[in-house]
């Protein structure tokens, strides 16, 4: 059973009600749960292949052949070969993926902007300081997993 005043458990509330808000602000553009991570990442670099994105997206590769063909369907990404090796198979957004991967990022900083109203820099700083020190501690379990 869950502590509702432990530290982990308001960390988890606080990044659903922050995907819910994304979410409630991109339901006009078929931008599903998700979503938002792949768009980005194609907004800062076009034409990746599949498994790059799914490495950099720590997700499965079918898991993102899945969402990719959903997101082609609605018109927002397009798969081509890449011309060196017809085995691998680049993402791209379309016109229609450009406009909603700027929505999604003006979404993403609507969000942060209500997440940090009212805090001071300091506190941001100092929050970024603890996030910081707890992905290290995590990061060095996975690493020593791996070892």
């Amino acid at each position: 059973m869950r502590d509702s005043n432990s530290l982990m458990h308001m960390m988890g509330h606080v990044m659903k009600l922050h995907r819910h808000h994304i979410h409630v602000l991109l339901q006009d553009y078929e931008v599903y749960p998700g979503q938002p991570p792949l768009l980005m990442r194609l907004l800062e670099r076009n034409g990746q292949s599949q498994s790059e994105l799914a490495a950099k997206m720590r997700v499965k590769p079918a898991t993102l052949t899945v969402m990719i063909t959903r997101m082609q369907k609605n018109g927002l990404l397009e798969r081509k070969p890449d011309p060196r090796d017809q085995r691998v198979s680049r993402v791209f957004l379309t016109e229609k993926g450009l406009e909603v991967a700027g929505k999604v990022k003006e979404a993403i900083h609507a969000s942060e902007q209500k997440c940090f109203e009212d805090f001071r820099e300091e506190e941001k700083l100092l929050l970024r300081r603890f996030l910081l020190h707890m992905h290290d501690n995590l990061s060095k379990d996975i690493e020593s997993e791996h070892s």
